[in-house]
């Protein structure tokens, strides 16, 4: 499956060192180079920076031939996800701001957040769910405390 990252659940899954999954839950991950100039922005973590520098060989940067005009204010990353998540057919889009996955859904695309990706990689013996979830708590990422629950308590 052809999967489409956005930038938040790669940052995310940079700081809590569970960006290896993604290859090994998905055949081709795919980004647009937007994401990867977001992801070189000076205001985000530096691990994430490192990582933008010098992408992993299974990640495919590519540019979307258009870019959707959006009901919503997107940033550029998530207009060209969207975008490029259209153009490729993608099994899903990676992706974890509301807007941005409301804007998702109009266009019948399948999404999947940060937390989807954990549980999927818990799913497939890939990580250790209660350390990632931890580890996820530490930084910025917002989820209420029952979402945090029902992932764990879906996969005991």
């Amino acid at each position: 499956m052809i999967v489409v990252a956005d930038t938040s659940p790669l940052v995310y899954l940079i700081l809590i060192q569970c960006e290896h999954v993604l290859p090994a839950l998905y055949d081709r991950v795919v980004t647009p180079r937007a994401v990867i100039s977001e992801l070189a922005h000076p205001q985000t973590p530096e691990a994430a920076r490192a990582w933008a520098v010098r992408p992993p060989s299974w990640l495919h940067i590519a540019k979307p031939s258009q870019t959707i005009v959006a009901s919503k204010r997107l940033g550029r990353g998530e207009l060209e996800a969207i975008t490029l998540a259209k153009e490729l057919k993608a099994g899903a889009l990676l992706i974890d701001d509301r807007y941005a996955r409301e804007e998702a859904m109009r266009h019948h695309l399948p999404i999947v957040g940060t937390l989807g990706v954990l549980g999927d990689a818990a799913d497939a013996k890939l990580i250790d769910l209660p350390d990632a979830v931890a580890r996820l708590r530490q930084t910025n990422f917002y989820a209420s405390d029952a979402l945090y629950e029902w992932l764990l308590s879906r996969n005991p």
